[in-house]
């Protein structure tokens, strides 16, 4: 195996290890305890989280060592240029499925907004219904008055936007200009380790990891000015379900995705990374732009359209 940084045939292949089965474990246990805390808040049990916390444990464990692994033999010189191919491929099909992933939820938004809603309402072949059932229901987005308030609580208000002249107090305009600044920042740090500028690179992926931190501390302080003050939660029906699931899930993947370049920061400061070799940083950087550009289509269909 020496020689395959040096034949371009052959396809480097890694010793046999339990990285996968281990991964797979720590799924497993992750779900599992996942679904056991939701069912005891359902059925209002006392929650138990050893299953979750030892998914999160195993998970966190397997996947440093392995990534940490995958490091060192890209240091070794072990990877051909077919294995950085296979690198590339298998970021730009994890990034696909994760544009799967939200597609579908926007998808279900598209599909409340045109169509259950305006049926709700009396509208078309298929609301003749809505007349008997629900005749004070207007078919207005957002819903902030549901056809059955007995079983969704009415929000008092909704976080739309309340016009262009107005976005300079309206901290999802703000959340926006601080992701696109990031998406900016981290190609300068991309930029920068091209020029082979280490200062540069420190300086610009430390201020994408900072404006990442100050993007979810700015969606914490929304969603407790949604819960506490516009009664928005995700029991107020389609509208509060629908924003809640979208902006949820994407802090998710900023949360996920500033843990990603605080790791590549870690490793810039490590001396990693080269002018020609530095996938590691790149990948993460698709991976930032991905989650910018969900960010601004949520700005758009859920917050101001």
């Amino acid at each position: 195996m020496a020689n395959a940084a040096e034949d371009k045939s052959i396809y480097y292949v890694p010793e046999n290890g339990w990285y996968p089965v281990w991964v797979a474990l720590g799924v497993t246990c992750l779900l599992v305890g996942a679904g056991r805390w939701l069912n005891a808040i359902k059925v209002g049990g006392e929650p138990s989280f050893i299953v979750l916390w030892a998914g999160v444990i195993i998970l966190t464990v397997v996947l440093f060592s392995w990534f940490n692994k995958v490091i060192q033999e890209n240091h070794a010189g072990l990877p051909n240029a077919q294995v950085k191919r296979s690198y590339v491929w298998g970021m730009s099909w994890f990034i696909f499925s994760e544009v799967m992933f939200f597609f579908a939820f926007f998808g279900a938004l598209f599909y409340a907004r045109v169509f259950a809603v305006s049926w709700l309402g009396g509208e078309g072949d298929k609301g003749i219904t809505g007349d008997y059932l629900w005749p004070q229901f207007t078919p207005d987005w957002p819903v902030v008055n549901n056809p059955d308030p007995s079983r969704f609580t009415n929000p008092h208000e909704s976080m739309a936007s309340p016009g262009v002249g107005n976005w300079l107090s309206y901290l999802p305009f703000w959340n926006t200009l601080i992701l696109l600044s990031s998406s900016v920042t981290v190609h300068f740090a991309h930029t920068a380790v091209k020029n082979n500028n280490r200062g540069g690179l420190k300086a610009w992926l430390g201020l994408t990891v900072a404006l990442g931190a100050l993007f979810l501390f700015v969606q914490g302080y929304e969603y407790h000015h949604a819960y506490q003050e516009l009664g928005l939660t995700l029991g107020s029906g389609i509208y509060g379900s629908t924003f809640f699931i979208l902006t949820g899930f994407h802090g998710f993947h900023v949360t996920l995705g500033t843990f990603i370049l605080l790791m590549q920061l870690v490793r810039a400061f490590r001396g990693h990374f080269k002018p020609d070799d530095q996938f590691g940083l790149e990948a993460a950087s698709w991976y930032w732009h991905f989650v910018d550009v969900v960010w601004v289509c949520l700005f758009i269909f859920v917050y101001v359209l």
